[in-house]
């Protein structure tokens, strides 16, 4: 069946929109996303807020939580009414299951949301959240804009779905499953901070061509509800047009919109004890959400000086059942301002601080919270050598004055994520890069950041059919498999870590498998084994085949261990020589293939869908 649109969709953390074009000609759209917004009330609403609420038996009127397109009566809602509720009752809200999609060390496919919900919640995976959000959009589309068979479902457009640039392969994979798990076959998988940029291209039009030039550097500050994402795109020459190219982007920051409205929190908080009232657990959860409501208010809109919050209550001391309190601007900007963004040098790196031994588990977020120490560590590894290298100039008189400077190599500077609409914390960014640099950063004007990362999805769509200006990149990291050292058995001491190339940084997603030359090595089949995987953004230089035998530890990280069993007819725990080959596919997920020497037998793993065949 033909496909009439090509559809991007923003999964957020805290909101997710869709945009959509005509695949034949028409410009990018927004979709506004019909969904409950009180009991009984469906409208559309620009956003859909990424929020899952699991309602108890008899908590609302029946069909309360119904949409025009349920057959069954619900006892969940997705989206506006969803977070408003669950302001109320905070033990039955799922919320950052993004977040907890990326988080490693955890289950990602395991019934644990919502996080810390009484036994009497039901619980999700983060996996299974993803599948609702996506579900719920899948039958707002069809509900809206379907015709009948004429092809104008969701599940037969050409979806393009967004993902930090930091992603890990399984969260990638997983992503990718939870589309396919409601029927959504027909998904590429695209970096949210090229997506961003794609969005300034397209609402730019041609004029991008005036605003950047060969040789400049476009910084992408991506900071959203649940992650802090920086991507490089440098613009160079391609036979005499500009051509962008995607070199660099930095490590998995468990930091953005969800950690500064518990900064919040915690400042009301204090302020609520010192006047004699103390929270609970649960309120305290309760007031983190108001929180983010404020916050988010006040940065979309300047003329907010002052916004209430209620927290239910729980003691005698608290009238009515309910504490009042108002969060006035000058504490959120604050907080927000000294908290996360903070001026500091080119080389203070992020702080660690030493580490409790004993940890409750929950979602890994960074350590130092300040965003601009992250930015830092960013450009001193990706841009100090390279400007120095290039003779970067100290600001001109025209750049001094704010005027446009063109006379050497600059860096443009587009932000993206609901934490970057406020003026004063892209200005501190602007400041700090100024100061590192020694030239102000280019602004480049994003348009309604909220709906940028789901219309340059759109339009990345159609730049894949000829229709528009493509960002050179591929794969953001350099993957390798760990190869274990040959060496006499000693009691305690675990053989090396080699780290093998078997896709280095660059490959083009869905191009051919690439051969690792020239090396055999021995398989284990017929019995479970590890395989250790390890990935690296710093060393560009390594090709395929390359054998790292000792690194630093920020240089190549080693990524979760898989355990399979590969099949064998003969001797369980044989050792089979084979070659290696290795591909991303067109949705990012790492594959290698193991084939025997006479070629006769193949294995295939898919690291990022934790099995093998």
């Amino acid at each position: 069946m033909s496909q009439r649109w090509v559809v991007g969709i923003d999964l957020g953390t805290t909101n997710s929109a869709v945009a959509f074009a005509e695949r034949e000609g028409g410009a990018v759209q927004a979709f506004a996303v019909p969904q409950v917004v009180a009991p009984g009330v469906v409208e559309a609403r620009p956003l859909l807020p990424s929020f899952v609420y699991l309602a108890a038996e008899g908590e609302l009127p029946a069909g309360a939580l119904d949409l025009p397109w349920t057959a069954e009566p619900r006892d969940f809602a997705v989206g506006e009414f969803a977070h408003r509720r669950g302001l109320e009752v905070p033990g039955r809200l799922i919320a950052s299951a993004k977040s907890w999609l990326s988080h490693a060390g955890a289950d990602r496919t395991a019934a644990i949301l919502p996080w810390g919900g009484a036994d009497d919640v039901p619980k999700l995976s983060p996996l299974e959240v993803s599948a609702r959000l996506l579900a719920h959009i899948r039958d707002a589309w069809n509900h809206a804009m379907a015709t009948g068979e004429d092809g104008s479902r969701l599940e037969h457009q050409e979806i393009f779905l967004t993902v930090p640039a930091s992603f890990d392969p399984v969260a990638r994979e997983l992503t990718a499953r939870a589309a396919r798990q409601i029927g959504l076959e027909h998904v590429t998988l695209l970096e949210e901070p090229q997506a961003a940029l794609y969005a300034w291209i397209e609402a730019s039009g041609e004029g991008w061509r005036e605003e950047v030039g060969v040789g400049d550097a476009i910084l992408v500050c991506d900071v959203g509800g649940g992650t802090t994402d920086f991507s490089l795109i440098e613009v160079r020459d391609d036979q005499g047009q500009l051509a962008l190219e995607r070199v660099a982007v930095g490590n998995h920051i468990l930091l953005g919109g969800d950690n500064m409205d518990l900064a919040l929190a915690h400042a009301v908080r204090a302020r609520l004890e010192a006047a004699g009232t103390k929270l609970d657990a649960w309120q305290f959860r309760g007031l983190a959400l108001s929180c983010r409501a404020v916050k988010e208010r006040m940065l979309a809109d300047a003329r907010e000086q002052k916004l209430p919050v209620a927290i239910l209550g729980r003691g005698r001391k608290v009238v009515g059942g309910t504490l009042r309190v108002e969060i006035e601007r000058p504490e959120v900007e604050q907080s927000l301002l000294e908290g996360f963004f903070p001026a500091c040098a080119l080389d203070d790196a992020p702080q660690a601080p030493r580490r409790t031994g004993l940890q409750e588990i929950g979602l890994p977020y960074a350590a130092d919270p300040a965003v601009t120490r992250h930015l830092a560590a960013f450009v001193a590894r990706t841009m100090g050598a390279e400007r120095a290298a290039a003779g970067a100039t100290k600001p001109t008189a025209a750049a001094q004055a704010g005027e446009e400077d063109r006379g050497g190599r600059t860096l443009a500077l587009l932000f993206n994520g609901g934490v970057m609409q406020a003026e004063l914390l892209r200005q501190r960014v602007a400041d700090n890069l100024a100061r590192w640099l020694g030239a102000p950063p280019r602004l480049l004007a994003a348009r309604e950041p909220e709906f940028a990362v789901a219309r340059g999805a759109a339009y990345f769509g159609l730049a894949k059919q000829g229709r528009g200006v493509r960002i050179r990149g591929g794969t953001a990291r350099s993957f390798y498999l760990g190869i274990e050292s040959a060496m006499p058995a000693v009691p305690g001491v675990r053989p090396p870590l080699k780290a093998l190339c078997v896709l280095p940084q660059g490959v083009e997603e869905g191009s051919p498998a690439v051969d690792l030359p020239g090396r055999e090595f021995g398989l284990v089949v017929g019995e479970t084994a590890e395989f250790r995987f390890l990935a690296s953004n710093r060393r560009k230089e390594d090709a395929v085949g390359t054998l790292v035998e000792s690194w630093d530890a920020d240089e190549i990280e080693e990524l979760p261990a898989l355990e399979a069993a590969l099949d064998w007819q003969g001797q369980e725990g044989e050792l089979i020589p084979v070659r290696l080959q290795a591909r991303v596919d067109e949705v990012g997920v790492l594959q290698l293939w193991f084939v025997s020497r006479d070629g006769e037998h193949r294995w295939k793993l898919d690291f990022a869908t934790r099995g093998a065949t």
